[in-house]
């Protein structure tokens, strides 16, 4: 079994009609799965390019954590939007995909608008109760990459973040926007030594960064491609449990 990672960078295409209150919405709408009564942690877990909310709905029951743990697991959707590498065809995406040279060519305006909606989700948790350190920000691809610039951005630090096959955006500048009270964060990366879509290398060298920054990385990789296989899931399974225990 393998669990889809979405569509990919040339998957599935929806409308080219966007409306303008899809790419910037106030609020993100977000599928909610509780695992027991009252939970008293949070694991936040974001799509990538092309899936929804859905997408990672169902890994809630194949984590032993998640079912030893009360946990809340919020999968939100990201806004539609145009993605130009899919020749402008509109699609849920967390930002624009300008190039092939992913880790250069960004959308700046596309990845500070959807940093600033995933804070805002992230608030709305500590509104309802929680503490940052119940709370684990988590992202596959697009969604690893916009996790780990929000999560590592935030000046009271979260229990740790998740992020597989994906790289860490706006690098050259980690220490300029990096809160320094993340420099210790527990983060696991995971990535598919096969991937064709985000590079390993990329990921390796997002892991490197973030080690020299202070940040406590597991690193893991696995014989696949742009997916996430059991056996991955079973170390982040083991991730959690350890942080959210």
């Amino acid at each position: 079994m393998r669990i889809s990672s979405g569509r990919g960078l040339r998957g599935h295409l929806a409308s080219t009609l966007v409306d303008m209150n899809d790419i910037h919405p106030e609020k993100l709408a977000a599928v909610v799965r509780d695992t027991g009564p009252d939970p008293a942690r949070c694991v936040i877990w974001l799509h990538g390019l092309g899936a929804d909310g859905h997408d990672f709905e169902p890994i809630v029951p194949q984590l032993k954590a998640a079912a030893g743990h009360s946990i809340r697991f919020v999968f939100p959707h990201a806004p539609v939007r145009p993605v130009t590498i899919n020749g402008g065809m509109a699609m849920r995406a967390w930002y624009d995909i300008l190039g092939m040279s992913i880790d250069r060519d960004q959308d700046a305006e596309g990845i500070a608008a959807s940093v600033a909606a995933v804070d805002r989700l992230i608030d709305e948790q500590l509104e309802s109760g929680y503490s940052p350190r119940d709370i684990v920000l988590a992202g596959f691809s697009q969604g690893g990459a916009v996790a780990l610039r929000c999560g590592l951005a935030r000046h009271r630090p979260l229990a740790g973040i998740v992020a597989l096959s994906c790289y860490l955006l706006d690098q050259a500048r980690l220490e300029q926007w990096m809160a320094p009270a993340n420099r210790d964060l527990a983060i696991f990366m995971g990535h598919g030594s096969q991937d064709p879509m985000v590079p390993v290398a990329l990921g390796q060298a997002a892991a490197r960064r973030l080690e020299k920054a202070g940040c406590q990385v597991e690193f893991r990789t696995w014989p696949i491609g742009h997916g996430v296989c059991p056996e991955e899931l079973e170390a982040i399974d083991g991730w959690l449990d350890r942080r959210l225990g």
